[in-house]
């Protein structure tokens, strides 16, 4: 057997038994979870959900490859997230899925599409998480799998060109061209283009925002609702949230740097709506928007500003905090049935949202 063989079967057989640890560790009853983690962690109010605790816990045994710009530091992260969410993802929702492509704002991207068993008519597109830097169709399959089944949305997974090596505007060009690609093959894709949303996680969910601005500032189909889960909305000022959260909690103050670097690139401004969605002056006329933030994030206090600006500017809000989790934790839905728990209901509330639009679109008169 070449060696590389052996390597790949090597590393196949120490990953699943880490995921077999880690489900075992987050099974264990509560006392015996707290010998491990220690005692419960408070902070700003709040209590770090033993889920959470127990991930942070492990992930100090193992600890995450540095980020840097260097193209082996680069890959090695990349692979780190891919291991990780793999590992984290536990057993698949059992539905049809396809890989397909979209098109992006110079060529063909990679994309999935999901099938939920019992349709409700609608589409999601989807953009993974990752900072910009990292992520793809593969980091995000679990999330997507049980979005889709619990909201009956198709969903699309888009695969967008990466920072460094495509910062700002690349990222944000792709998934409004993949969105625009995505709505006029509405009827190919099986949906309805009056019946498509955006959505996504963290770096994800800043696209998805930029997507709905864009389509509403240059006349087209506007986007039927949006997801948003702790998304990035403001590179311009550090809210409150960035310092309290700013270490030990996955996402740390080092990695948020790396990622607005690479993205931003040399010539960003940060007050350009496209990069601090926030910072748009007037947020009226935008989708209908479920907006999801982590109590222990440090994204959390830009994520309910954004929430509370679309209200201020007459957008419909549903606005839900996990006040007891971390940054990532859509990723987590294998061993945390808490995690797991919140991502169905968040599909819930999509398909709420998206059949009470549909619902107010049928209603307006004709003209």
């Amino acid at each position: 057997m070449p060696e590389s063989t052996k390597n790949t079967v090597r590393s196949t057989i120490r990953d699943r038994a880490e995921a077999r640890l880690v489900a075992t560790a987050f099974a264990l009853p509560t006392m015996v979870r707290r010998r491990i983690t220690g005692p419960p962690v408070q902070k700003d109010g709040l209590t770090l959900h033993p889920d959470a605790h127990m991930l942070l816990t492990l992930s100090k045994a193992r600890p995450r490859p540095a980020l840097s710009s260097e193209a082996h530091a680069l890959a090695a992260a990349r692979a780190e997230l891919a291991r990780t969410a793999k590992m984290m993802a536990g057993k698949p929702t059992p539905i049809h899925t396809e890989d397909i492509l979209v098109r992006g704002a110079d060529g063909s991207l990679r994309a999935r599409l999901y099938i939920p068993t019992h349709e409700s008519g609608a589409l999601l597109v989807f953009f993974h998480g990752g900072g910009w830097v990292q992520g793809d169709i593969e980091s995000h399959d679990a999330p997507c799998r049980l979005l889709a089944e619990t909201s009956g949305a198709r969903i699309v997974s888009v695969e967008y060109r990466l920072s460094p090596e495509f910062p700002f505007p690349t990222p944000v060009d792709d998934a409004y061209a993949a969105y625009r690609d995505i709505v006029t093959r509405a009827t190919e894709l099986g949906t309805n283009p009056a019946r498509i949303a955006v959505g996504g996680d963290s770096a994800g969910g800043h696209l998805a925002t930029v997507v709905a601005l864009r389509s509403r500032d240059d006349g087209h189909q506007l986007p039927a609702a949006q997801l948003l889960i702790y998304p990035a909305t403001d590179f311009h000022e550090k809210s409150p949230s960035r310092v309290t959260f700013a270490e030990g909690f996955f996402l740390t103050t080092a990695n948020i740097n790396f990622y607005e670097r690479s993205f931003l690139g040399v010539n960003a401004d940060p007050l350009n709506p496209w990069v601090s969605p926030l910072r748009a002056p007037n947020l009226s006329g935008l989708p209908p928007a479920i907006v999801v933030t982590a109590g222990f994030d440090p994204l959390r206090d830009e994520g309910e500003s954004y929430a509370q600006k679309l209200r201020d500017n007459g957008v419909r809000v549903v606005s839900r905090r996990y006040p007891g989790f971390i940054h990532g934790f859509v990723n987590i839905v294998g061993p945390s049935a808490t995690a797991r728990a919140a991502v169905v209901e968040m599909g819930g509330m999509l398909r709420a949202l998206l059949n009470d639009s549909a619902h107010e679109t049928s209603c307006r008169p004709q003209p």
